[in-house]
């Protein structure tokens, strides 16, 4: 499966991005995916993980409430809304294409074997 993701760019404070995450390479979508951040020099952390038909979302803490991952078949989708200097990082897209049942390790990155090339995300304050 490739993921391509797409609408990063620079936003002030306070404002929304939403981000996008084609997949392609297979006939069907029915499996687990996420999202993922990461700036320069910081290990990848989890922001967000959406089962295969978008019924159940997870959120780490410092998203919920702001971020909303959804997702129609093969693409997935992020609103980000009151979006902080924070917030600045690289955004990926990742599948798990080999699982259809959600699990509890989806929040960190070693059951995704699909991973985008990242778009970024630039917050002003």
């Amino acid at each position: 499966v490739q993921l391509v993701e797409s609408g990063g760019g620079l936003v002030q404070a306070g404002g929304s991005l939403r981000l996008s995450c084609a997949a392609s390479g297979r006939t069907t979508s029915s499996y687990p995916m996420g999202w993922f951040r990461q700036a320069p020099g910081k290990e990848r952390e989890f922001v967000a993980a959406i089962n295969w038909n978008g019924g159940s979302t997870y959120y780490a803490d410092s998203v919920k409430g702001r971020f909303t991952s959804s997702r129609d078949n093969a693409k997935m989708y992020m609103q980000m809304n009151s979006l902080e200097a924070e917030d600045t990082d690289v955004y990926y897209c990742a599948a798990d294409t080999d699982s259809f049942k959600y699990r509890s390790d989806y929040v960190t990155s070693a059951p995704y074997d699909s991973w985008g090339q990242g778009t970024q995300v630039t917050v002003s304050s």
